[in-house]
């Protein structure tokens, strides 16, 4: 059955759906993009996620089109009307469409896209086995832009290999995956993420994990690590909107621990989603 989606005002069915060739998301990925997990038909982490997005579209010189409230009642009719009781929403907001000119245009009518994915995000995570590649991607990675190609590129290639991710690797330090932010778990139970600047994008699931790893009394380090370090971890993971907390267990053929699903990345993930749930709007 076709999906309802909202385009610039209108919920219309996906096949109706439709931008201008001239818009400047198509032209030059001028375009801020935020998902959002839906669990039990209600949307998680709303706030951490509508805050960047106005973070986002700031940084680029765009304002917010509209209330965070009448974008969260746009996110809500939307799960009504596809039945959706688990999965994501994508919000895309562009510039909005004029004729083609690397200058950045002033007061146009900014293009607002909305669609579902329904899919299972709760469940046992059985963990990903990824590569490292380099990060050819632009300097401002903290702004969540529309121009994934560099990311689409790496994962693809992480594919072709057999894998099914990669971790991201510049001036030797692993930076991020490519969706998600990543993690090890020393032997002495300490957290190592890379810290927060202009090379990673602050993820909102890496905001609320952090703060529960806190909460249970658990080490945190937020620095740059290198592959090498990685690779002598006793487990590693990885965190994303719709994917929560997803364990590691291979980095670049070398096996960590037993090769199954540390304690550290199962007991985070348990916690996050019980509290998504209960947070959820």
């Amino acid at each position: 059955m076709s999906r309802t989606v909202y385009v610039n005002g209108a919920f219309v069915p996906e096949e109706e759906a439709s931008v201008s060739i001239f818009d400047r998301g198509f032209l030059f990925a001028d375009a801020i993009y935020e998902v959002t997990a839906v669990i039990d038909s209600k949307i998680c982490e709303w706030e951490g996620h509508v805050a960047r997005l106005e973070r986002s579209l700031g940084e680029i010189g765009m304002g917010m089109p509209m209330s965070s409230e009448e974008l969260l009642e746009i996110h809500r009719e939307l799960v009504k009307r596809n039945d959706m009781e688990e999965g994501a929403i994508y919000l895309q907001i562009t510039r909005g469409a004029i004729d083609r000119d690397f200058v950045m245009p002033k007061d146009l009518e900014q293009t607002v896209v909305l669609f579902t994915q329904a899919k299972k995000l709760t469940g046992e995570k059985k963990g990903l086995r990824v590569v490292s590649m380099p990060d050819i991607r632009w300097a401002r990675r903290d702004i969540k832009t529309v121009q994934l190609l560099a990311a689409s590129m790496v994962k693809t290639e992480a594919k072709k290999q057999g894998k099914d991710d990669a971790w991201m690797v510049e001036d030797g330090f692993v930076t991020e995956g490519s969706s998600n932010n990543t993690y090890i778990v020393t032997a002495e139970g300490k957290i190592i993420t890379r810290n927060l600047s202009n090379s990673i994008l602050p993820g909102i699931t890496r905001k609320s994990v952090l703060r529960i790893a806190e909460e249970m009394k658990m080490e945190i380090e937020e620095r740059p690590y290198t592959i090498e370090e990685a690779q002598k971890a006793t487990e590693a993971f990885m965190t994303a909107a719709t994917s929560f907390v997803t364990p590691v267990l291979e980095i670049d053929g070398v096996e960590l621990g037993d090769g199954t699903p540390g304690p550290v990345s199962k007991r985070l993930c348990e916690v996050y989603i019980e509290e998504a749930r209960k947070a959820s709007c």
